[in-house]
């Protein structure tokens, strides 16, 4: 039998319905919804609209999702910078901040600094109940145990427990950990493409990872290293060293971090791949030829994977997308030279509908998947 957690989910997805509509979708009786709708009333959740003109029958009642019932907050940890963001209950960023710094530092830098500035996006919103912060870092994690795993991207990070760093200023707030491709790909599944089952979200910044959703569902895989594809090898690479400490691997010859190392060995004074992408677009051949190159090169490191999964879109986000027709170009002309017919028939190459702020409304998405599902609710309701 469906419950308050599940009413509410029905209400989410659409939006806005009506009493009616949700006894026929979920079997309940008019006085089941009614007690469930009024559970989530007073929980601030749902709000009632005015009744809609009869038609001859009992006059439709429109219910609908309070976006507004509270916040939830983003936090987007990336390799030089860190996005910080308060969002409502769809998602959407009321405010944003960043922190230039660098992850390298370690989480016993970096964290306080997190949590202060989430305290400084809230004095916008004093009596906002948070309903929970989404978390997300470059690599793989332990989504248990709260923490980076195995990640040789992040010194200093592994296996260390991210949660206890907020307990002091958001005690009993879930902390939800995810990656930041899969974040961003919880994103676009809800977002523009939602309907498409089947999308690879393709993170090209500092480093390469993927999102993947294939028949609806996130893939994170077995140890939660899905989509790690920056550090597949091909034959372009052969013998560069990665900073990962194997060699070979596709990163090293289209990752951000490497183009940034090979244009300021050549005198270049760039610190970020944000720096080659203000030259790109300003004109400067030699970082439009690097960033082309990154595409083609990410483009055959893709293609298998674009045969085994067959998506139906491909979504580009990350820095690299600030320079997008110049990536995207090499990549297209690797990937169509290098996976099948059958596999890109039909696909689409599309920037992601979020632009730079990706990474904060995944992680967003994150949470609120979390923390408005249908088990969530109840034990909300329950309280």
């Amino acid at each position: 039998m469906a419950t308050a957690g599940d009413v509410f989910t029905l209400i989410r997805e659409r939006g806005e319905t009506t009493r009616a509509d949700i006894t026929a979708v979920t079997g309940l009786s008019r006085t089941a919804v009614a007690a469930r709708l009024a559970a989530l009333i007073d929980a601030g959740l749902v709000l009632e609209g005015e009744q809609a003109p009869s038609t001859g029958g009992r006059p439709a009642i429109p219910v609908s999702f309070n976006t507004h019932a509270g916040v939830v907050l983003s936090v987007a940890v990336g390799i030089s910078r860190t996005r910080l963001a308060v969002c409502d209950l769809a998602g959407t960023i009321l405010r944003l901040s960043d922190i230039d710094q660098e992850v390298a530092l370690g989480p016993d830098d970096l964290m306080p600094d997190v949590v202060k500035g989430l305290d400084v996006l809230l004095e916008d919103h004093p009596s906002a109940t948070v309903y929970g912060i989404g978390l997300s870092l470059p690599g793989p994690v332990d989504r248990e145990r709260g923490c980076s795993r195995d990640s040789p991207i992040l010194p200093g990070w592994d296996r260390v427990a991210l949660r206890p760093y907020f307990a002091e200023r958001f005690d009993a707030i879930p902390v939800i950990l995810g990656n930041d491709a899969n974040a961003i790909a919880l994103a676009e599944r809800g977002g523009e493409l939602e309907g498409h089952s089947d999308l690879l979200v393709l993170k090209a910044s500092t480093g390469l990872g993927a999102g993947i959703i294939a028949g609806g569902a996130l893939q994170r895989g077995a140890s939660g290293a899905a989509g790690e594809f920056g550090h597949n090898k091909i034959a372009a690479a052969k013998g560069r060293p990665c900073r990962c400490g194997d060699t070979g691997c596709l990163e090293t010859v289209a990752g951000g971090w490497a183009i940034v190392h090979e244009l300021q060995q050549r005198g270049y004074t760039v610190r970020h791949l944000r720096d080659v992408i203000e030259l790109a677009i300003g004109g400067d051949p030699e970082a439009r030829r690097m960033i082309r190159d990154s595409g083609r090169y990410v483009g055959e490191g893709i293609a298998p994977a674009v045969n085994l999964l067959n998506p139906k879109v491909l979504v580009i986000t990350g820095d690299m997308a600030g320079a997008y027709d110049i990536f995207v170009a090499g990549l297209r002309e690797a990937l169509y030279g290098n996976a099948t017919t059958m596999a890109t028939r039909e696909l689409e190459v599309v920037a992601s509908a979020y632009g730079g702020t990706a990474a904060p409304v995944g992680s967003a998405a994150m949470a609120l998947d979390e923390v408005l599902s249908a088990r969530a609710v109840d034990a909300l309701v329950a309280r």
